[in-house]
Protein backbone atom coordinates (compact mmCIF):
# COMPACT_ATOMS: atom_id res chain seq x y z
CA UNK A 1 0.00 0.00 0.00
CA UNK A 2 2.86 2.41 0.80
CA UNK A 3 4.24 2.01 -2.75
CA UNK A 4 0.79 2.82 -4.14
CA UNK A 5 0.65 5.86 -1.84
CA UNK A 6 4.04 7.09 -3.10
CA UNK A 7 3.34 6.64 -6.79
CA UNK A 8 -0.10 8.26 -6.40
CA UNK A 9 1.42 11.22 -4.56
CA UNK A 10 3.75 11.71 -7.53
CA UNK A 11 0.73 11.75 -9.87
CA UNK A 12 -1.31 14.18 -7.74
CA UNK A 13 1.66 16.58 -7.52
CA UNK A 14 0.83 17.47 -11.13
CA UNK A 15 -2.43 19.15 -10.07
CA UNK A 16 -2.46 22.93 -10.32
CA UNK A 17 -5.77 23.48 -8.54
CA UNK A 18 -6.20 23.22 -4.81
CA UNK A 19 -7.01 19.65 -3.75
CA UNK A 20 -7.73 17.58 -0.69
CA UNK A 21 -6.87 13.84 -0.54
CA UNK A 22 -8.10 11.77 2.39
CA UNK A 23 -9.93 8.67 3.58
CA UNK A 24 -13.67 9.03 4.08
CA UNK A 25 -14.81 6.56 6.76
CA UNK A 26 -18.19 4.93 6.21
CA UNK A 27 -20.41 3.87 9.15
CA UNK A 28 -19.61 0.17 8.46
CA UNK A 29 -15.86 0.86 9.02
CA UNK A 30 -14.96 0.72 5.33
CA UNK A 31 -12.82 3.61 4.09
CA UNK A 32 -13.10 5.25 0.69
CA UNK A 33 -9.98 7.00 -0.62
CA UNK A 34 -11.18 10.36 -1.95
CA UNK A 35 -9.61 13.25 -3.86
CA UNK A 36 -11.52 16.53 -4.01
CA UNK A 37 -10.28 19.24 -6.38
CA UNK A 38 -11.32 22.91 -5.97
CA UNK A 39 -13.22 22.28 -2.71
CA UNK A 40 -13.73 26.04 -2.35
CA UNK A 41 -16.01 26.30 -5.44
CA UNK A 42 -19.33 25.64 -3.73
CA UNK A 43 -21.77 27.52 -5.98
CA UNK A 44 -22.27 24.83 -8.61
CA UNK A 45 -23.29 21.18 -8.62
CA UNK A 46 -20.15 19.10 -8.05
CA UNK A 47 -18.92 16.58 -10.59
CA UNK A 48 -18.27 13.07 -9.22
CA UNK A 49 -16.12 10.74 -11.35
CA UNK A 50 -16.14 6.94 -10.95
CA UNK A 51 -13.21 4.98 -12.44
CA UNK A 52 -13.33 1.63 -14.23
CA UNK A 53 -12.12 -1.89 -13.47
CA UNK A 54 -8.60 -2.05 -12.04
CA UNK A 55 -8.30 1.76 -12.00
CA UNK A 56 -8.19 4.48 -9.37
CA UNK A 57 -8.26 8.24 -8.86
CA UNK A 58 -4.80 8.72 -10.41
CA UNK A 59 -6.00 7.82 -13.90
CA UNK A 60 -8.09 11.04 -14.03
CA UNK A 61 -4.96 13.22 -13.82
CA UNK A 62 -5.39 14.54 -17.40
CA UNK A 63 -8.92 15.71 -16.56
CA UNK A 64 -8.97 16.89 -12.95
CA UNK A 65 -7.68 20.44 -13.35
CA UNK A 66 -9.80 21.26 -16.41
CA UNK A 67 -13.00 19.84 -14.98
CA UNK A 68 -12.56 21.59 -11.61
CA UNK A 69 -11.91 25.04 -13.08
CA UNK A 70 -15.45 26.22 -12.30
CA UNK A 71 -16.87 23.62 -9.88
CA UNK A 72 -15.76 21.13 -7.25
CA UNK A 73 -14.68 17.73 -8.56
CA UNK A 74 -14.75 14.60 -6.41
CA UNK A 75 -13.16 11.35 -7.41
CA UNK A 76 -12.66 8.25 -5.28
CA UNK A 77 -11.33 4.71 -5.44
CA UNK A 78 -14.28 2.35 -5.65
CA UNK A 79 -14.74 0.03 -2.68
CA UNK A 80 -12.41 -2.92 -3.26
CA UNK A 81 -10.06 -1.01 -5.60
CA UNK A 82 -7.06 1.31 -5.34
CA UNK A 83 -6.49 2.58 -1.82
CA UNK A 84 -10.05 1.99 -0.58
CA UNK A 85 -10.98 -0.82 1.83
CA UNK A 86 -11.08 -4.32 0.41
CA UNK A 87 -14.00 -6.12 2.06
CA UNK A 88 -15.40 -9.50 1.08
CA UNK A 89 -18.23 -8.88 -1.39
CA UNK A 90 -21.34 -11.05 -1.80
CA UNK A 91 -20.72 -13.82 -4.35
CA UNK A 92 -23.89 -13.28 -6.40
CA UNK A 93 -24.07 -10.64 -9.16
CA UNK A 94 -26.95 -8.67 -7.63
CA UNK A 95 -25.41 -8.70 -4.15
CA UNK A 96 -22.00 -7.57 -5.45
CA UNK A 97 -23.55 -4.75 -7.50
CA UNK A 98 -25.65 -3.59 -4.53
CA UNK A 99 -22.61 -3.50 -2.27
CA UNK A 100 -20.87 -1.11 -4.68
CA UNK A 101 -23.97 1.08 -5.06
CA UNK A 102 -24.63 1.30 -1.32
CA UNK A 103 -20.98 2.23 -0.74
CA UNK A 104 -21.32 5.10 -3.25
CA UNK A 105 -24.50 6.34 -1.58
CA UNK A 106 -23.03 6.09 1.93
CA UNK A 107 -19.93 7.93 0.68
CA UNK A 108 -22.17 10.70 -0.77
CA UNK A 109 -24.07 11.03 2.52
CA UNK A 110 -20.87 11.12 4.57
CA UNK A 111 -19.44 13.76 2.20
CA UNK A 112 -22.61 15.85 2.52
CA UNK A 113 -23.16 16.16 -1.26
CA UNK A 114 -26.88 16.94 -1.84
CA UNK A 115 -26.77 16.20 -5.59
CA UNK A 116 -24.15 15.69 -8.26
CA UNK A 117 -23.29 15.34 -11.91
CA UNK A 118 -22.31 11.65 -11.96
CA UNK A 119 -19.75 10.40 -14.47
CA UNK A 120 -18.64 6.77 -14.74
CA UNK A 121 -16.14 5.05 -17.03
CA UNK A 122 -16.45 1.38 -18.01
CA UNK A 123 -17.36 -0.60 -14.84
CA UNK A 124 -17.84 2.83 -13.20
CA UNK A 125 -20.47 3.62 -15.86
CA UNK A 126 -22.34 0.41 -15.06
CA UNK A 127 -22.30 1.22 -11.33
CA UNK A 128 -23.23 4.89 -11.88
CA UNK A 129 -26.27 3.70 -13.87
CA UNK A 130 -27.25 1.24 -11.15
CA UNK A 131 -26.84 4.05 -8.59
CA UNK A 132 -29.08 6.36 -10.67
CA UNK A 133 -31.85 3.73 -10.76
CA UNK A 134 -31.85 3.63 -6.96
CA UNK A 135 -31.11 7.29 -6.10
CA UNK A 136 -32.33 9.40 -9.05
CA UNK A 137 -32.96 12.45 -6.86
CA UNK A 138 -29.20 12.71 -6.29
CA UNK A 139 -28.23 12.78 -9.98
CA UNK A 140 -28.54 16.00 -12.01
CA UNK A 141 -26.98 14.44 -15.13
CA UNK A 142 -25.60 10.95 -15.74
CA UNK A 143 -22.51 10.82 -17.98
CA UNK A 144 -21.51 7.35 -19.18
CA UNK A 145 -18.07 7.02 -20.73
CA UNK A 146 -17.60 3.80 -22.70
CA UNK A 147 -19.78 2.04 -20.12
CA UNK A 148 -19.30 -1.68 -19.53
CA UNK A 149 -22.08 -4.22 -19.05
CA UNK A 150 -24.93 -2.80 -21.13
CA UNK A 151 -25.53 -5.18 -24.07
CA UNK A 152 -27.10 -8.62 -23.90
CA UNK A 153 -24.67 -11.35 -24.81
CA UNK A 154 -25.33 -12.15 -28.48
CA UNK A 155 -26.28 -15.72 -29.25
CA UNK A 156 -24.69 -15.46 -32.70
CA UNK A 157 -20.86 -15.50 -32.33
CA UNK A 158 -20.43 -13.43 -35.52
CA UNK A 159 -22.11 -10.48 -33.78
CA UNK A 160 -19.52 -10.37 -31.02
CA UNK A 161 -17.14 -7.45 -31.36
CA UNK A 162 -13.59 -8.69 -30.79
CA UNK A 163 -11.95 -7.37 -27.64
CA UNK A 164 -8.34 -6.17 -28.03
CA UNK A 165 -5.59 -8.79 -28.08
CA UNK A 166 -4.43 -7.93 -24.55
CA UNK A 167 -7.90 -8.72 -23.16
CA UNK A 168 -7.85 -12.07 -24.94
CA UNK A 169 -4.31 -12.77 -23.75
CA UNK A 170 -5.16 -11.97 -20.14
CA UNK A 171 -8.41 -13.97 -20.36
CA UNK A 172 -6.65 -17.03 -21.80
CA UNK A 173 -3.92 -16.95 -19.14
CA UNK A 174 -6.45 -16.56 -16.36
CA UNK A 175 -9.24 -18.87 -17.29
CA UNK A 176 -11.14 -19.28 -14.07
CA UNK A 177 -8.96 -17.19 -11.75
CA UNK A 178 -9.44 -13.49 -11.06
CA UNK A 179 -8.89 -11.09 -13.98
CA UNK A 180 -5.68 -9.57 -12.55
CA UNK A 181 -4.14 -12.61 -10.85
CA UNK A 182 -1.28 -12.62 -13.37
CA UNK A 183 -0.13 -9.22 -12.10
CA UNK A 184 0.00 -10.43 -8.52
CA UNK A 185 1.90 -13.60 -9.45
CA UNK A 186 4.37 -11.48 -11.41
CA UNK A 187 5.45 -9.71 -8.19
CA UNK A 188 8.29 -7.24 -8.83
CA UNK A 189 7.98 -7.86 -12.58
CA UNK A 190 4.37 -6.63 -12.45
CA UNK A 191 4.97 -3.05 -13.62
CA UNK A 192 6.94 -4.43 -16.59
CA UNK A 193 4.03 -6.73 -17.38
CA UNK A 194 1.59 -3.79 -17.36
CA UNK A 195 4.00 -1.95 -19.64
CA UNK A 196 4.16 -4.96 -22.00
CA UNK A 197 0.44 -5.65 -22.13
CA UNK A 198 -0.53 -1.97 -22.20
CA UNK A 199 2.28 0.14 -23.73
CA UNK A 200 -0.48 2.55 -24.80
CA UNK A 201 -0.95 3.71 -21.18
CA UNK A 202 2.55 5.17 -21.10
CA UNK A 203 1.86 7.06 -24.35
CA UNK A 204 -1.48 8.40 -23.13
CA UNK A 205 0.11 10.06 -20.09
CA UNK A 206 3.39 11.04 -21.79
CA UNK A 207 2.73 14.79 -21.38
CA UNK A 208 2.96 14.36 -17.62
CA UNK A 209 5.26 11.37 -17.11
CA UNK A 210 8.13 10.24 -19.29
CA UNK A 211 8.84 7.25 -17.04
CA UNK A 212 6.75 4.25 -15.94
CA UNK A 213 4.75 6.14 -13.29
CA UNK A 214 1.36 5.17 -14.72
CA UNK A 215 2.28 1.49 -15.27
CA UNK A 216 3.53 1.37 -11.67
CA UNK A 217 0.34 3.03 -10.45
CA UNK A 218 -1.87 0.50 -12.26
CA UNK A 219 0.30 -2.35 -10.97
CA UNK A 220 0.18 -1.22 -7.33
CA UNK A 221 -3.59 -0.56 -7.56
CA UNK A 222 -4.01 -4.22 -8.45
CA UNK A 223 -1.20 -5.99 -6.60
CA UNK A 224 -3.15 -6.26 -3.33
CA UNK A 225 -5.73 -8.71 -2.12
CA UNK A 226 -8.46 -8.93 -4.79
CA UNK A 227 -11.78 -7.65 -3.51
CA UNK A 228 -13.50 -5.39 -6.05
CA UNK A 229 -11.99 -7.63 -8.67
CA UNK A 230 -13.69 -10.71 -7.19
CA UNK A 231 -16.96 -8.72 -7.11
CA UNK A 232 -16.51 -7.78 -10.77
CA UNK A 233 -15.95 -11.46 -11.58
CA UNK A 234 -19.26 -12.29 -9.86
CA UNK A 235 -21.00 -9.66 -12.00
CA UNK A 236 -19.59 -10.74 -15.34
CA UNK A 237 -19.52 -13.71 -17.65
CA UNK A 238 -16.53 -14.13 -19.99
CA UNK A 239 -14.97 -10.67 -19.51
CA UNK A 240 -17.09 -8.66 -21.94
CA UNK A 241 -20.58 -9.38 -20.67
CA UNK A 242 -22.59 -8.55 -17.58
CA UNK A 243 -24.72 -11.27 -16.00
CA UNK A 244 -27.36 -8.59 -15.37
CA UNK A 245 -27.10 -6.41 -18.52
CA UNK A 246 -27.91 -2.76 -17.92
CA UNK A 247 -29.79 -2.29 -21.20
CA UNK A 248 -32.65 -4.29 -19.63
CA UNK A 249 -32.82 -1.91 -16.66
CA UNK A 250 -31.97 1.58 -17.92
CA UNK A 251 -35.67 2.40 -18.39
CA UNK A 252 -35.97 2.21 -14.58
CA UNK A 253 -34.04 5.47 -14.14
CA UNK A 254 -36.50 8.28 -13.46
CA UNK A 255 -37.58 10.02 -16.69
CA UNK A 256 -36.22 13.44 -15.74
CA UNK A 257 -32.60 12.28 -15.33
CA UNK A 258 -30.68 13.35 -18.46
CA UNK A 259 -28.09 10.89 -19.81
CA UNK A 260 -25.10 11.51 -22.08
CA UNK A 261 -23.11 8.55 -23.43
CA UNK A 262 -19.58 9.22 -24.67
CA UNK A 263 -17.73 6.55 -26.63
CA UNK A 264 -14.30 6.30 -28.20
CA UNK A 265 -14.64 5.77 -31.95
CA UNK A 266 -12.11 2.89 -31.77
CA UNK A 267 -13.41 1.21 -28.64
CA UNK A 268 -14.03 -2.53 -28.20
CA UNK A 269 -17.25 -1.69 -26.30
CA UNK A 270 -20.48 -1.93 -28.35
CA UNK A 271 -21.28 1.67 -29.30
CA UNK A 272 -24.72 0.83 -30.68
CA UNK A 273 -25.86 0.75 -27.04
CA UNK A 274 -26.42 4.53 -27.14
CA UNK A 275 -29.10 4.15 -29.82
CA UNK A 276 -30.73 1.33 -27.84
CA UNK A 277 -30.81 3.45 -24.68
CA UNK A 278 -32.63 6.17 -26.65
CA UNK A 279 -35.27 3.62 -27.66
CA UNK A 280 -35.66 2.51 -24.02
CA UNK A 281 -36.11 6.12 -22.86
CA UNK A 282 -38.28 7.77 -25.55
CA UNK A 283 -39.51 10.58 -23.27
CA UNK A 284 -36.13 11.43 -21.75
CA UNK A 285 -32.99 13.31 -22.71
CA UNK A 286 -30.44 10.83 -24.08
CA UNK A 287 -27.49 11.99 -26.15
CA UNK A 288 -24.83 9.68 -27.49
CA UNK A 289 -21.60 10.71 -29.16
CA UNK A 290 -18.28 9.31 -30.29
CA UNK A 291 -14.91 10.98 -29.82
CA UNK A 292 -12.63 10.47 -32.82
CA UNK A 293 -9.19 9.01 -32.24
CA UNK A 294 -10.12 7.55 -28.85
CA UNK A 295 -10.38 3.93 -27.75
CA UNK A 296 -11.84 2.60 -24.49
CA UNK A 297 -9.97 5.04 -22.21
CA UNK A 298 -11.55 8.07 -23.90
CA UNK A 299 -10.56 10.47 -21.09
CA UNK A 300 -6.85 9.67 -21.56
CA UNK A 301 -6.83 9.14 -25.35
CA UNK A 302 -8.33 12.54 -26.19
CA UNK A 303 -8.29 14.47 -22.91
CA UNK A 304 -8.78 17.95 -24.40
CA UNK A 305 -11.87 16.99 -26.41
CA UNK A 306 -13.19 14.85 -23.55
CA UNK A 307 -12.75 17.68 -21.02
CA UNK A 308 -14.47 20.18 -23.33
CA UNK A 309 -17.44 17.84 -23.85
CA UNK A 310 -17.83 17.11 -20.14
CA UNK A 311 -17.46 20.79 -19.24
CA UNK A 312 -20.23 21.68 -21.69
CA UNK A 313 -22.52 19.06 -20.08
CA UNK A 314 -21.72 20.41 -16.61
CA UNK A 315 -22.44 23.98 -17.74
CA UNK A 316 -25.83 22.83 -19.04
CA UNK A 317 -26.66 21.79 -15.45
CA UNK A 318 -25.56 25.07 -13.83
Amino acid sequence: MSQLKNVEAKILQCLQNKFLARYVSLPNQNKIWTVTVSPELRDRTPLVMVHGFGGGVGLWILNMDSLSARRTLHTFDLLGFGRSSRPTFPRDPEGAENEFVISIETWRETMGIPSMILLGHSLGGFLATSYSIKYPERVKHLILVDPWGFPLRPTDPSEIRAPPTWVKAVASVLGRSNPLAVLRIAGPWGPGLVQRFRPDFKRKFADFFEDDTISEYIYHCNAQNPSGETAFKAMMESFGWARRPMIERIHLIRKDVPITMIYGSNTWIDTSTGKKVKLQRPDSYVRDMEIEGASHHVYADQPHIFNAVVEEICDSVD
